[in-house]
């Protein structure tokens, strides 16, 4: 099969075509023909090897974590799909590798696809809606009434996360350019901050949740939006002790870990308030009930654009720029 491969941990380093071996699929795999596929951050930053101390690929290796395909073959033990379901997913953690014709992926990370959208849409959606679900739901447990703040509203996770927490009853403020207003404003946004002329951190204040995407120093200062209780889940580190201790990390990569984090975590506990890493899990179960929320009308994908497969390396390069709106999505039958 053809497929796009990593062959050494570089920053921006160019992605390889390659014919690549067929995927091997094990007792509970599922082999899925890979109709789309969509680009994370998160590829970038596997690439230029930031994740190599816990996500320990072997270069060469197929970049790529969000699909959405057929079933071509499933294995002996696989007891939800059968040849011919229409999936998506996004493959756990040193399984992933979505930038290919084929990928092999274990049943209890897919579901099936939304019935009311197409490949390209379904295979824009695993990884921002998860991550979107395990913060404001599994983590924040956002409720009817409270007020949550999700940085970056037209970007990926935040396009959903906007859609997922008016679902859940919240008012929600985001930061977004001018030019995206309308867009974050349309997904449910009730306050909207453009984050070239206003200062978030002196026009919001009394939340109970905050989304943090950003760095270090919008981190710090989204802590001060908080009301006493308040709950900061940051997906874009430091990662906490907790993260380190579910990872099951030596004992020196705790420490390391919690240094890491040590500034971040004073500061909350100095506020009353709570601080959590996330970095997101596959979770097959939450994508069907997340299906079910896209055919009902509750969330819809952003796709800012479609490209072919063959230009996969572009679409990584464009989603670099930081200017797509939404999910960039390829192509690959």
């Amino acid at each position: 099969m053809k497929a796009y491969v990593v062959d050494k941990y570089k920053k921006k380093g160019a992605l390889r075509l390659a014919e690549w071996q067929d995927p091997q699929v094990q007792n509970a795999d599922i082999l899925v023909r890979v109709h789309a596929t969509s680009v994370n951050p998160l590829d970038s930053k596997v690439r230029d090897g930031e994740f190599k101390i816990f996500l320990p690929y072997r270069p060469p290796f197929v970049l790529g974590h969000d699909v959405a395909g057929t079933v071509v073959k499933v294995g002996p033990a696989v007891s939800r799909f059968k040849v011919g379901d229409e999936i998506y997913a996004r493959p756990r953690d040193l399984r992933v590798g979505t930038f290919a014709e084929f990928i092999a992926i274990h049943e209890d990370d897919a579901a099936l696809k939304p019935r009311t959208r197409t490949m390209e849409d379904a295979s824009s959606m695993p990884l921002v809606a998860l991550t979107a679900w395990q913060a404001l739901v599994d983590v924040a447990k956002v409720k009817p009434g409270q007020k949550v703040f999700i940085q970056a509203g037209s970007g990926g996770v935040g396009t959903i996360a906007i859609q997922l927490a008016k679902h859940l009853g919240a008012t929600v403020a985001t930061t977004s350019s001018a030019k995206n207003a309308a867009l974050v404003k349309s997904l449910g946004a009730d306050v909207v901050i453009d984050y070239k002329t206003q200062d978030f951190e002196k026009v919001l204040s009394g939340y109970d949740v905050v989304l943090n995407s950003q760095d270090s120093k919008t981190l710090l200062k989204s802590l001060n939006v908080l009301k006493p209780g308040g709950h900061l889940v940051s997906i874009s580190g430091p990662p906490d002790p907790a993260f380190a201790t579910t990872l099951g990390m030596n004992a020196l990569l705790k420490l390391v870990v919690r240094m890491l984090s040590r500034s971040v975590r004073k500061k909350a506990k100095s506020l009353g308030v709570h601080y959590s890493f996330l970095f997101m899990r596959a979770d097959g179960r939450q994508l069907e009930q997340i299906a079910t929320l896209v055919d009902s009308g509750a969330i819809r994908p952003v796709v800012d654009k479609v490209f072919p497969f063959s230009q996969t390396p572009e679409a990584l390069a464009y989603v670099e720029t930081g200017r797509s709106k939404g999910k960039v999505v390829i192509k690959v039958q």
